[in-house]
């Protein structure tokens, strides 16, 4: 990597790894850009190779002191607190340029926390799994506004499922909006999405068929549809083994991406117990796409 003293300007060029996380082969699963050496680089320059790069997400590592690795993540209006995918993306990156042939454990340190994941080779490339901590359960929506939370999902109230619609975050704080009914139909159908979120502590929405196992995620704004989501798959694995639909300690299979036709498969091992959950390890296959050198970069 490059010295802590080189700047951007002294670097003639800028080499990145695409590769395509919850994913057993290429082009299917959440693409992700991985920078390994983001040494020098600023904030304003990694949102613009981001946008430029166009992939939902890019992550750009730089080695630490400590002995962990720097990683900074961000998607297409900017920088994230945590995520699922690109981390999971990093971990292989690091494993495929380390070049050990047995299991590693990545220790990646966020802007706000350290978090640890762990890789094996594959046949395609890597399976990597996040540990993403203890779950925190932050509120649930009022009987009364229920309707008015699906109808901003394009949902009648009848699609719910009898369970809560419940705030969870292990990094990032989803609404997890359980159906039994319209997950095809969904699509964020207000504007002012954000703000609704916000009046019960979220950031996201999280619509999950619970019979299915199997959701869908959008920026706010509904323009994007994110392929998958690991940042919630790790809230979805804690809501489900708190409300007793799937037992702790067994490993579940979330499915998410078949709308934007990238199917994918997240997996998610809830560990502790019910009312009690101590971490929850979210992970998949990581296949590795594409090489590319950025000749150009940001000003």
């Amino acid at each position: 990597m490059t010295g802590a003293g080189t700047t951007v300007q002294d670097r003639a060029s800028l080499v990145y790894r695409h590769v395509d996380v919850f994913a057993s082969r290429a082009y299917t699963g959440n693409p992700l850009a991985v920078v390994p050496d983001a040494s020098g680089l600023t904030a304003a320059q990694m949102l613009t190779i981001t946008q430029e790069l166009r992939h939902f997400e890019a992550v750009f590592l730089r080695a630490g002191d400590d002995g962990a690795v720097a990683a900074r993540v961000f998607d297409l209006f900017g920088e994230l607190e945590f995520a699922g995918h690109p981390l999971l993306g990093a971990g292989a990156v690091l494993h495929e340029r380390d070049g050990s042939a047995g299991p590693r454990t990545w220790a990646l340190r966020l802007p706000g926390r350290v978090v640890e994941v762990s890789t094996r080779p594959t046949a395609t490339g890597y399976h990597a799994e996040l540990a993403q901590g203890a779950p925190e359960f932050l509120g649930t929506v009022p009987d009364g506004d229920r309707a008015e939370v699906a109808s901003a999902l394009h949902l009648p109230e009848r699609a719910l499922a009898d369970l809560p619609l419940e705030v969870v975050s292990t990094g990032l704080r989803y609404l997890v909006v359980p159906v039994e009914t319209g997950l095809a139909e969904a699509r964020i159908a207000r504007q002012d999405l954000a703000e609704l979120l916000a009046r019960y502590g979220a950031q996201y929405a999280y619509v999950l068929d619970v019979g299915a196992l199997e959701g869908r995620h959008w920026n706010n704004d509904g323009i994007l549809e994110d392929v998958a989501t690991g940042s919630a798959a790790g809230c979805v694995g804690a809501y489900l083994a708190r409300h007793g639909v799937v037992p702790v300690g067994e490993e579940l299979v979330l499915r998410q991406g078949r709308f934007t036709g990238r199917p994918s498969l997240l997996s998610v091992l809830p560990q502790g117990r019910p009312d009690a959950l101590d971490d929850v390890r979210v992970g998949g296959h990581v296949s590795m796409v594409a090489r590319g050198v950025l000749d150009v970069l940001p000003g």
